[in-house]
């Protein structure tokens, strides 16, 4: 009868509940565009991506410039495109590219409640936000630990940026960087794609080789000072679809938890240096067992790499919620200072009759294209012309006439920085130099020096008319002094004026063979860097000196058969030690596996002429090559004839 009793409905068998009134039901919410009905999302993916976003470079560049593109949303509701980010996302967070075919349903629902999300003007996107979160990250796991309300507010408080986030803002890279890339100068080389220092080195050597005064300016405290007015100002000026610049604007003016902006990095004293490096030797000599999402750190030649960054190259700006699109809103408003330029460039040129080169007004571009660093001797008037290059805060202007010029020009950039983003740049931040001091640039240093070529040319009558010409040669080296300052602070070398290489103590505990992979890779990395300099060949044999005489300080510590430098020779295949008196379980404890173990190549392939530059690939060199450094019975067959001498196969 119990059983039964639990059966039934409770207002059979309570009849004080049957005469109680039952409250009304409250009135249900009003619907969410994230909370009705969903459609399927896999008859939504009908487009290939590519497609749509290679329509969308064809509108962008047959669009007439000085109107804005009109429409962006029908591009921005597209789930193609929004899967398309997902997949970009995820390759960022857990370094792996999901399919699209591995994509789950339910993950396809949260796409398609954020698109809702974005595309809706009121209320605004909820960028940074740390509940009632739309998509989550692959890498998130439930927790079902209870937690405190305090401790759940500092977690909250210190959270990183959103998953969801990180979507939207690679949508609208992938939307906005189209429409943006036919826009841009021609002089800016920063944050664009197919653009970077080596474009800009290689512009400085085309184009900057007759000009004797530069003025040199950087705006980075413009750049991270500019108002999310000034921002969108520039943005409309380009786009006109209302739903992505509302987007757009919510993501400049929403506030930003402190915890999710990195923190900068602090100045440590000598004391506090040798503490932290303690810390890490402790944690390195753990083995560290990633999670099943967690990427991969990255390898230790990348971030070797990565310390040799320019100081023009090394700051991001950041606005905001914005994030990965901050690079391309600050291209897009410093784009009104390139095309600012652009006419001054126009109005400066003065052609001279009396000048060698540039004589008429039409002879506006390289002078000579066979040869454009060499510039000849000028008549008693020279040509007054004058050059623009940006690479991202950074400006670089070259000035062919006097002094007054390039003081004229600084005054007109500082007044225009000031009248068009509301910010006046320091007086210690824009300089002036001559060309006979050296200007640093993405740590390479301009100058010139005069040479007396010899100039054969064919004429009339056929003969060949050879004559002893002067001129002065642009030369673009690599600055000595700052590759020393990174490998300094690299910790490999210890000293300024005469460095001395240090063991690299990070490699300690790698073998031989993955240790020689990770620097050959650092040396053809940083001979690629290097590629458009004067002086690569020295600049990467210093390179090699200093990763050779560390790898060999380290393997000498780690008594494995690699020998030190000898006191009459530089040449490492000599062992450096004897197996008399030792057994053969402590020989195989101490001898690598020679006939596997991977060498350093440090051969660069430098041009036969002097005065020009090689722009042919490295030559790869063998181990069989002459003053090649590596282990000792570098063949299989010493390997496997060792090994049979130590163990008795009878």
């Amino acid at each position: 009868r119990a059983a039964l009793r639990r059966l039934l409905p409770t207002q059979l068998h309570n009849p004080a509940a049957r005469r109680a009134p039952r409250p009304p039901p409250p009135p249900p919410p009003p619907p969410r565009a994230d909370e009705g009905p969903l459609p399927d999302p896999y008859a939504l993916l009908v487009h290939d991506p590519i497609d749509l976003l290679s329509s969308l470079w064809r509108r962008a560049f047959a669009h007439p410039l000085p109107t804005p593109f009109p429409n962006l949303s029908g591009y921005a509701s597209r789930l193609d495109l929004w899967l398309l980010s997902y997949q970009r996302a995820c390759a960022h967070a857990t370094g792996t590219f999901p399919p699209r075919q591995a994509v789950p349903l339910p993950t396809l629902h949260s796409l398609l409640r954020l698109r809702a999300a974005a595309l809706r003007r009121h209320p605004a996107f909820p960028w940074g936000a740390s509940t009632h979160l739309l998509l989550r990250s692959p890498t998130d796991t439930p927790s079902t630990v209870p937690i405190s309300r305090r401790k759940l507010e500092a977690r909250f408080a210190d959270a990183p940026p959103p998953f969801q986030d990180r979507v939207v803002q690679e949508l609208l890279l992938l939307l906005l960087e189209p429409v943006f890339e036919p826009r841009f100068s021609p002089k800016s080389h920063a944050f664009r794609p197919g653009r970077g220092p080596h474009t800009a080195i290689r512009s400085v050597r085309s184009s900057f080789a007759a000009y004797l005064w530069f003025v040199s300016a950087d705006l980075t405290a413009l750049v991270d000072g500019l108002s999310p007015d000034t921002i969108l100002s520039c943005v409309q000026k380009a786009v006109s679809d209302r739903k992505v610049l509302s987007l757009l604007k919510s993501g400049l003016n929403a506030p930003v938890r402190p915890g999710s902006v990195p923190p900068p990095e602090k100045n440590l004293d000598g004391l506090a240096k040798k503490r932290l490096k303690r810390k890490v030797l402790r944690k390195s000599r753990k083995k560290k067992v990633l999670d099943e999402n967690e990427p991969k750190p990255d390898p230790y030649w990348l971030r070797l790499f990565f310390g040799f960054a320019p100081e023009q190259a090394c700051h991001v700006p950041n606005y905001g919620h914005c994030g990965i699109i901050s690079p391309l809103l600050a291209n897009v408003c410093l784009n009104e200072l390139d095309w600012w330029m652009e006419e001054r460039i126009n109005e400066y040129f003065c052609p001279s009759k009396h000048d060698s080169i540039w004589k008429e007004a039409g002879d506006e571009g390289c002078h000579n294209p066979a040869w454009p660093e060499f510039v000849p001797s000028a008549g008693r008037e020279k040509t007054r012309k004058m050059d623009y290059l940006r690479y991202g805060s950074h400006v670089l202007i070259g000035i062919r006439g006097p002094r007054e010029d390039a003081v004229e020009i600084r005054r007109q950039l500082m007044e225009f920085c000031e009248r068009t983003f509301g910010l006046r740049p320091e007086n210690s931040m824009v300089e002036i130099e001559h060309i006979t001091r050296g200007i640093e640039f993405l740590d390479h240093v301009i100058s010139r020096r005069v040479i007396y070529p010899t100039l054969r040319y064919t004429a009339s009558g056929g003969n060949i008319v050879s004559e002893k010409g002067i001129g002065t040669l642009l030369s673009v080296t690599a600055s000595l002094q700052r590759c020393i300052r990174h490998f300094r602070k690299l910790e490999l070398v210890k000293g300024d004026r005469d460095p001395e290489p240090l063991p690299c103590s990070p490699m300690l505990y790698s073998g031989q063979a993955h240790t020689n992979s990770q620097m050959n890779k650092f040396l053809e990395t940083m001979a690629d860097w290097y590629r458009y300099a004067d002086n690569r060949k020295k600049i990467v044999g210093f390179c090699a000196y200093v990763i050779r005489s560390s790898l060999a300080k380290l393997y000498a510590a780690r008594r494995i058969i690699v020998n030190a430098y000898n006191v009459t020779s530089r040449y490492l295949k000599i062992p450096s030690m004897t197996y008399t008196n030792l057994e053969a379980g402590s020989l195989m404890k101490y001898r690598p596996l020679n006939g596997f173990c991977v060498i350093i190549n440090g051969g660069v392939h430098s041009s036969s002429t002097s005065y020009f530059l090689d722009y042919t690939q490295n030559k790869r060199t063998t181990f069989r090559d002459v003053g090649q450094w590596g282990p000792c019975s570098l063949s299989i067959a010493s390997f496997l004839a060792d090994y049979l001498a130590i163990h008795d196969l009878s």
